[in-house]
């Protein structure tokens, strides 16, 4: 029988020893030199006690998922006002450029979530930083920052020209087989994959799935699902 794993351990023992996010070419900036910084927040925590549907893959022992991933674990995101000029209408984490008064990512990161979403980052613990990964349509430098949520607070679209809506998944709805999926896209006329999840109606791809996926296997959390499954972003 699997041990329930302790994520906030494992999400802190990740940021120690960092990861390759595989990407290759594919996120190459068009201006490395001229490259902004950027931080997000990729929040976990046990936001309430109503667990995530149960995975279409096998059945899990109580209060865990196939591989030990409690059912009550959350990720906290939001989706992106449309008439944004950059990522329109996209499901991301919370955050946004560094700023000058900004000690660092982990700060930009806590800075832009409280201006985003009114969580109140005293029930905040920041587990350290992953490496940065690139997003060349826009040419950031983004850092994702783990963190703990360890005294959940009420969540909203802070500004609604900047975020629709504010939301948690449960980690098991995202690790569900049936959600898995990939996008494709083609760079220099060759055509790549891409990770993608689809939940509650709600389609997660481009940086956020990216982060998510190499997250998930890294950690061990991935259970096996149909990398044939193939979505298109409705752009």
């Amino acid at each position: 029988m699997l041990r329930p794993r302790d994520p906030r351990a494992e999400l802190a023992a990740l940021c120690e020893r960092g990861l390759d996010w595989h990407t290759g070419g594919t996120r190459a900036l068009p201006s490395a030199q001229n490259a902004r910084h950027a931080a997000v927040l990729v929040l976990f925590g046990v936001l309430d006690a109503v667990p995530a549907h149960l995975p279409s893959a096998g059945t899990p022992g109580p209060g865990t998922l196939r591989g030990g991933v409690p059912l009550d674990l959350d990720v906290l995101l939001l989706r992106r006002a449309p008439t944004l000029g950059s990522h329109p209408g996209q499901i991301a984490f919370p955050g946004g450029r560094l700023e000058a008064s900004d000690a660092g990512p982990i700060a930009a990161a806590l800075r832009e979530a409280v201006e985003e979403t009114g969580l109140d980052p005293d029930g905040i613990e920041p587990l350290g930083t992953l490496p940065s990964l690139p997003v060349p349509v826009s040419n950031h430098l983004v850092s994702p920052v783990p963190a703990w949520w360890t005294r959940p607070s009420q969540v909203a679209a802070v500004d609604h020209a900047e975020t629709v809506e504010v939301f948690r998944v449960p980690v098991a709805d995202l690790l569900d087989p049936a959600s898995r999926a990939n996008t494709e896209h083609s760079v220099g006329g060759t055509s790549y994959r891409a990770p993608a999840f689809t939940v509650d109606g709600r389609l997660v791809w481009g940086f956020t799935a990216i982060v998510l996926s190499r997250m998930f296997d890294e950690l061990g959390w991935s259970v096996p699902w149909d990398p044939d499954r193939v979505v298109r972003p409705d752009l």
